[in-house]
């Protein structure tokens, strides 16, 4: 049997697209973001929770993830600390490991986006950490309010990230792939003059609620 190719089948998926395919779900919380504008994530997620203003669990998971993973560090959305700076990122990009989601703070992220390691996060902060306390690796976690269980996927783009559970990531790439056809085709009568409005038959809809609205 041929083996799955994730990066292949969602390397035109944003993650609004997935979110979408999965029925509205696997959308982390809308303040986690890319710390720079371009950056994107796509890979197995490699799980870890850092206690609030401690790092020491990231750095463990640096060290025992694989090429191409996605480090996903809940932080209890604590943003007070910079949970990961550019040294942290320069190891990463020496490991290919391919991207940090965190839920809380990092800071350098002008010097992370030279390094050019993508990183999303709810907030930047200068204020350092400590190494003190030891948290789990690699279990299931909860981040940016959704489950999170190593090897599902992540996607990340500018629009947020979305988790996309390793049981389904085949099944959500055809999904997001049907969806793409189909908003493509969209787009291109919309160019040409048709409106959303008719194309969703919202006057249906309102119908349907008892309100006419002759337009």
């Amino acid at each position: 049997m041929t083996e799955f190719n994730y990066r292949e089948a969602y390397a035109s998926v944003a993650s609004a697209t997935a979110h979408e395919a999965m029925e509205r779900r696997g959308a982390l919380d809308s303040s986690i973001k890319p710390v720079r504008r371009g950056m994107k994530v796509l890979g197995p997620a490699f799980t870890c929770v850092c206690p609030p203003g401690d790092n020491l669990t990231l750095h463990a998971a640096l060290k025992m993830a694989k090429a191409g993973d996605v480090i996903v560090c809940a932080s209890a959305g604590f943003t007070e600390q910079g949970l990961f700076g550019d040294v942290m990122a320069s190891c990463a990009m020496g490991k290919g490991i391919g991207g940090l989601v965190v839920d809380g703070g990092v800071r350098d992220g002008a010097t992370i986006a030279e390094i050019g390691f993508p990183v999303f996060a709810r907030a930047l902060s200068i204020k350092g950490s400590v190494k003190e306390t030891l948290g789990a690796l690699n279990k299931p976690i909860v981040a940016g309010g959704m489950l999170v269980e190593p090897g599902d996927l992540v996607i990340g783009d500018d629009d947020g990230v979305c988790i996309v559970p390793k049981a389904e990531i085949a099944a959500i790439a055809v999904a997001s792939k049907t969806r793409e056809e189909k908003e493509a085709r969209f787009r291109r009568e919309l160019l040409q003059g048709k409106t959303t409005w008719d194309m969703l038959n919202l006057s249906e809809l309102l119908r349907k609620k008892g309100i006419e609205l002759n337009i």
